[in-house]
């Protein structure tokens, strides 16, 4: 007996709810068929058999709340039905399962060893596909457990895939370039093979049959609500999942582009590349590119986005800094820059203002009691958001180091997934470039983005007085569906009176 429990799901991610159960009780299994799938907030993680068997019990029912490590149900290794279906759903009818059956009885009998799927690995929260970059060892090579066999890019990253066991490479199921999804299987291992049986039975396309097998696929909870709130039909999104179930990634893109489609006059994707000039030159843009492409318009098309403005006079930071700076340096070994004294101000401003620091979810709103407060940092790849975690915790000394290691990593390309998600709010610092004034794009799902420009003397009326002032524009855009105007003038409004004041500010007061 073989438990089934709820695997990591990702950083900060503790909980999920059990979407849907693919199999029932009594039903017989093959190792990796995905028998239940959870809901998180972000992404739909599916579950698959660890063996050969029956599903002889299901602990969690459909709806239940479950954390990491709770008991979802159990598979009977021993059971007769899980021995007897696979030998009679070869014989009767080669469907979905038929092929990659064939494929796993076949390999090992000539190689004289266990076939191991190598499995694409979890990507990290909203992540939901890779694309297949890389294979750094080819078909009958000898791996090692835990050695690199595949490199996967994402939006953002570079995974390295390892090997699962000791063996041979025998089969490559996945091509360069393939776009793969976590859990999908890219290559298989014969753990005592020699590497010669895969060489005879290339891999072919799936039957008609297997088309017509999976068309009656069960929908994920994710994909079932992206295509209710859009009106469209779940069962016309296509599917890269395994045996073709359409996933989260696959309704999103599936709704983004039908409007697109439906216009005779729009310009979209799928159109034939143009014909360039003897002066331009093509570039297929990055993966990264084409990510913050996306998720810009993204926020564009599902955000009511406004922004509203004021301006925030920076001479008692800047005399404050220049009073400070040498004991400073000298005692935390970094400069005081202005970047702590905004997060601060932001988090003091998000804690009275929380709407500004939650997310929608559907028709619920996510409130996060929390701060972790992502820093947009330019690189010349494109515009990466790290997180400076917990920043109500940390001293302006721990934001600047903080900081600085992102900005450091981030320009070296070593940040990672967990660096870059699961931010409540972020500041962008349009400065540092000379910006005088800009309108910030959300970063969803957030629902709120400060952008900072660049200090300008500028005369300014104090107590009757006209008189010359380091000034600032800062402005807030933020979604109206979540944040009311009043909200959103209230919390600039505090970031200002904050920076006016960092004694106040420091002091809590």
């Amino acid at each position: 007996m073989t438990d089934i429990t709820v695997p990591t799901l990702g950083e900060s991610v503790t909980e999920a709810t059990v979407g849907q159960w693919l199999k029932s009780a009594g039903d017989s299994v093959k190792r990796d068929d995905v028998l239940v799938e959870l809901e998180t907030d972000k992404v739909s993680v599916e579950v698959s058999a660890p063996e050969d068997g029956v599903l002889s019990d299901i602990v969690a029912k459909e709806g239940d709340t479950v954390e990491i490590g709770a008991l979802l149900g159990r598979v009977n290794a021993g059971g007769s039905a899980g021995k007897a279906a696979p030998a009679k759903a070869e014989a009767a009818a080669p469907a979905k399962d038929s092929k990659p059956a064939a494929k796993e009885e076949a390999a090992p009998a000539a190689s004289g060893g266990k076939m191991t799927d190598v499995v694409v690995p979890a990507m990290g929260e909203s992540v939901a596909e890779g694309t297949l970059s890389t294979f750094l060892k080819k078909v009958g090579d000898s791996v090692k457990k835990d050695e690199t066999i595949a490199e996967i890019e994402t939006d953002k990253v570079a995974l390295e895939v390892p090997s699962p066991a000791d063996g041979v490479i025998a089969e490559l199921v996945a091509s360069e370039g393939d776009g793969v999804t976590p859990g999908s299987v890219i290559a298989r291992i014969s753990a005592g093979g020699a590497g010669a049986a895969p060489s005879a039975s290339p891999a072919s396309p799936p039957p008609p049959a297997a088309k017509a097998a999976t068309e009656g696929a069960p929908v994920s909870p994710s994909v079932r609500r992206i295509s209710t709130e859009a009106g469209v039909d779940a069962a016309n999104i296509p599917g890269s999942g395994r045996d073709g179930r359409a996933t989260k990634a696959d309704a999103l893109a599936y709704v983004n582009s039908a409007p697109k489609a439906s216009s005779s006059n729009a310009v979209t994707e799928s159109r034939a590349p143009r014909d360039i000039g003897p002066r331009e030159e093509r570039v297929r843009m990055t993966r990264l590119r084409q990510t913050i492409a996306r998720r810009l318009k993204e926020a564009q098309d599902s955000a009511a986005m406004l922004t509203t403005f004021n301006d925030v006079d920076m001479g008692a930071i800047m005399d404050l800094r220049k009073k400070h700076q040498d004991s400073f340096v000298a005692k935390h070994g970094i400069k005081l820059g202005f970047m702590s004294f905004f997060v601060k101000a932001c988090v003091n401003a998000l804690k009275e203002v929380p709407a500004v620091n939650a997310e929608i979810d559907g028709t619920d709103i996510i409130y996060k009691n929390y701060y972790d407060i992502g820093v947009a940092v330019g690189t010349d790849k494109g515009l990466v958001v790290p997180v400076v975690r917990d920043s109500d915790d940390l001293s302006l000394a721990g934001i600047e180091k903080y900081i600085a290691d992102l900005g450091k990593r981030a320009r070296d390309g070593d940040l990672t997934i967990g660096d870059m998600q699961g931010g409540t709010f972020t500041i962008s610092n349009g400065g540092i470039y000379g910006s005088l004034m800009s309108t910030p794009i959300l970063n969803p799902p957030q629902s709120g983005v400060l952008g900072m420009h660049r200090i300008e003397n500028r005369p300014v009326a104090i107590n009757g007085q006209v008189v010359i002032r380091p000034m600032m524009y800062l402005a807030l855009s933020y979604d109206h569906r979540i944040v009311d105007g009043k909200e959103a003038v209230t919390f600039l409004v505090r970031v200002k009176e904050a920076l006016e004041d960092p004694e106040r500010m420091l002091l809590e007061v």
